[in-house]
């Protein structure tokens, strides 16, 4: 069985998307983000694989995300095709203008939740800006464990609510969940999940376990099981860091040690930045070492002992 990557550029600091064909399958991962310049891409790619539009019968989109799903419609419309998603990030695409919107008054929540000042959160809506995506798109809406083109759906949540992974043969398609040189927002890029920290680790785990080559939603494929260990590092001192701000500082917002981890952030990456403390916080949280004591905006502590003494991270 062959799989062909085809970088797509996306005319942004990551760089290229990377898109997959596995041309025995007819089947698409990721096919890219909108553009003219990303579909003649993509159309190269497929035929320097041998592929014609045509041949295309299942387009696959690990995430909502729109470097990702940003041909997918376009892409099923001229191959008549059927796209593909996990069912809790399928609404997003299926239903693009209604659920934008949705998504817009969430993240507005959350970033003041966050203690966002109120101008970052001004200059977060005016980045946001509308993709080029259809209002309305039918896809099909997978749960773990489903098939598609004899792969296998497996529920990769973390980076977003309804990532995806992809496993045929000894090959397994990852999106962001496992990227090769930097380590995917966890937070920020998606404000419906309640412990992403969490979730992310756990599907990382889970893809290490599963095995097989490793395709990435961008560059190439990863080092396993190097690349893993080194994910997990990276949050565990992360961790660590936020940890030790909340032990330094009174009852800090996320806001308040996002600035401490990455210093100034404007536009959307104050958005990835109090969401990737947020999701640090509340993981410290859940696991017992901080406790979380005002809610407008959140505000975090060391957890103590019954004699005051506070915990230690262990």
């Amino acid at each position: 069985m062959t799989v062909e990557r085809i970088p797509v550029g996306t005319g942004s600091p990551e760089g290229t998307n990377s898109a997959y064909v596995v041309p025995e399958r007819g089947l698409v991962v990721d096919p890219g983000p909108p553009g003219e310049d990303a579909w003649a891409d993509l159309r190269a790619g497929l035929r320097d694989a041998g592929v014609e539009i045509g041949d295309v019968d299942h387009v696959v989109a690990t995430h909502w995300h729109a470097d990702h799903v940003g041909l997918t419609t376009r892409l099923a419309d001229a191959a008549g095709a059927t796209v593909h998603m996990h069912e809790r990030d399928a609404p997003l695409l299926a239903e693009y203008g209604a659920a934008r919107e949705r998504r817009r008054r969430r993240d507005d929540a959350a970033l003041e939740s966050w203690g966002v000042p109120p101008d970052l959160i001004e200059e977060v809506r005016g980045a946001d800006a509308p993709s080029p995506l259809p209002a309305e798109t039918e896809v099909e809406a997978h749960a773990d464990g489903d098939a598609v083109a004899g792969a296998a759906v497996l529920h990769a949540p973390g980076h977003t609510e309804g990532h995806l992974a992809l496993s045929l043969g000894d090959h397994l398609f990852v999106g962001d969940a496992v990227l090769p040189t930097y380590t995917p927002n966890v937070g920020g890029s998606d404000t419906r999940a309640g412990n992403p920290l969490a979730s992310f680790l756990d599907s990382l785990d889970r893809l290490e376990r599963h095995g097989g080559r490793v395709h990435p939603g961008h560059g190439t494929t990863v080092d396993v099981p190097a690349r893993f260990e080194t994910i997990r590092d990276h949050h565990r001192t992360r961790s660590r860091r936020v940890f030790d701000r909340v032990t330094r500082v009174d009852r800090p917002t996320p806001w308040d040690v996002a600035v401490d981890l990455f210093g100034e952030m404007r536009g959307i990456h104050a958005k990835f930045g109090a969401g990737e403390a947020a999701a640090h916080l509340t993981y410290l949280a859940e696991r017992g070492d901080l406790a979380r004591v005002s809610e407008d905006p959140i505000r975090f502590e060391p957890r103590r002992s019954p004699d005051g003494t506070p915990t230690a991270f262990d």
